[in-house]
């Protein structure tokens, strides 16, 4: 039985979900300590373009179709009842009072780290969880590499993007593999990113 319930949080824009966070996710709950991945939609990323984004409830929706119902993948819009633009303390903070018995980490990938001086309040966030870091080609992690409260976990490097589905598919490529099914048929359906 488990004693307290360990969740990575997976922030992102999911613009569109994609099956390389698919596969990170599940490389997460089967690798590390974790029991659970929560991904956490965010409505706006204050370090990203906003001109880009599908409409939140969108975006929220593709990730529900995505996640075919594996139990160790849940979907948060916590952030969307948050101020905006969304800052990741403010949701842990928001996570910790709801959950409290729940054990939360941070899933970044090590380019997130590298500009992780710039996130609001990132001394609270090391001082109170923890960060799982998985490779991004290029980036070295900076200086927190060491940091204790930092474990870079040995994921598999994928390289895949939202910005290069959405580029592809509105100059109307087929990317029907490189989405969850249900998303790919929605995206299509909708009309989305055309």
């Amino acid at each position: 039985m488990i004693d307290q319930l360990r969740v990575g949080l997976f922030f992102g824009s999911f613009n569109p979900i994609h099956l390389g966070h698919l596969m990170l996710a599940n490389y997460m709950v089967e690798f590390t300590e974790i029991h659970e991945l929560w991904f956490i939609v965010s409505p706006q990323n204050p370090l990203k373009d906003k001109k880009s984004l599908l409409a939140e409830q969108d975006r929220y929706d593709m990730v529900i179709k995505g996640l075919e119902d594996y139990p160790k993948f849940r979907v948060s819009d916590v952030e969307f009842h948050l101020p905006r633009p969304s800052y990741t303390i403010d949701t842990l903070v928001r996570l910790s009072e709801r959950y409290p018995k729940y054990k939360f980490f941070l899933v970044c990938g090590m380019d997130a780290l590298e500009s992780f001086l710039k996130w609001k309040n990132y001394e609270q966030i090391l001082e109170g969880y923890h960060l799982l870091v998985y490779p991004r080609k290029g980036a070295d992690g900076g200086t927190l590499i060491s940091h204790p409260s930092v474990k870079i976990v040995d994921a598999p490097e994928i390289e895949l993007s939202s910005s290069f589905i959405r580029r592809a598919v509105a100059s109307g490529k087929d990317m029907r593999f490189f989405l969850p099914k249900d998303v790919y048929e929605h995206i299509t359906t909708m009309h989305f990113y055309e």
